[in-house]
């Protein structure tokens, strides 16, 4: 629920601050970093690496107790996202992947899965509990912060060129650069500019896309808590129904788009 004495501008702002440190003056200090470069998100660094740990603890736990013969409906249920996953990887390959796309696509559907998922939690929950601990600021939702998904994007496009070197070598990932669409060394630099900016677009387009639903997600949420205990009865439950939609689509989208590049990366052209 919005705080007594807050307009709505100033309820919003302080929603949207991230809990920050960074050096200033060769000290450390907390939520002094507007414009600094080097500053470090504290909270979505928190939650995601929490979130993380417990991807890590809450797999290995369910493939520890695995039965064939009975196995539980968290089993099956981990099964099915395991099975969409491979099924997604097989279908988007014309010969065997890399062994570490399958895995590094269930991780980050899941992973991402669970940051979204955050944002169905009441805004002022989390936050006002950590205001009675002393920290002023605080964002949960990982994947509203432009920095990690923009990471996460970062790390898919290094990826992507590790492998277009890797299986086409040096020169055949030059010649894809300078020779495509229009096969001419004539028009070599026009080729370079369009292959360019698509391959530029990809990290991008990733990162913006996840964190722009998200962004908009939370700030929706936000403005549902500014009606008051409202955020508590339907106005929070009707949008958070339909969020679940963007929370599970946002999460596959990543994922396919991630198995796409890299699929792209191991094709011959």
């Amino acid at each position: 629920m919005a705080e007594k004495g807050h307009t709505a501008g100033e309820y919003i702002s302080h929603h949207l601050q991230h809990l920050t440190v960074c050096k200033k003056d060769g000290a450390w200090v907390w939520n002094e970093c507007h414009g600094n470069f080097f500053a470090v998100n504290v909270d979505s660094m928190f939650f995601s690496i929490l979130l993380g740990v417990f991807l890590v603890w809450f797999l290995h736990r369910v493939a520890k107790n695995a039965s064939i013969s009975k196995p539980t409906k968290t089993q099956a249920l981990i099964e099915t996202v395991f099975d969409l996953v491979d099924g997604s990887v097989k279908d988007s390959f014309s010969h065997r992947p890399s062994p570490i796309v399958a895995p590094l696509a269930l991780t980050l559907f899941v992973w991402i899965l669970l940051m979204n998922t955050m944002d169905l939690i009441p805004v002022d929950w989390l936050p006002f509990a950590a205001k009675l601990a002393g920290i002023e600021y605080l964002r949960v939702v990982p994947t509203a912060d432009v920095n990690v998904t923009f990471a996460m994007g970062l790390s898919v496009f290094f990826l992507t060129l590790y492998y277009s070197v890797k299986i086409k070598g040096a020169w055949g990932f030059t010649k894809e650069l300078v020779l495509q669409p229009f096969n001419h060394w004539s028009m070599s630099w026009f080729n370079v500019i369009l292959e360019g900016v698509a391959l530029l677009a990809k990290p991008i387009s990733l990162s913006l896309r996840l964190f722009g639903n998200l962004y908009a997600g939370e700030l929706i949420f936000m403005l549902i808590a500014l009606t008051g205990l409202w955020q508590l009865a339907a106005m929070h439950v009707l949008w958070a129904g339909f969020h679940i939609l963007i929370v599970l689509l946002q999460a596959f989208i990543f994922m396919m788009l991630t198995i796409v590049y890299l699929s792209q990366a191991h094709e011959h052209h």
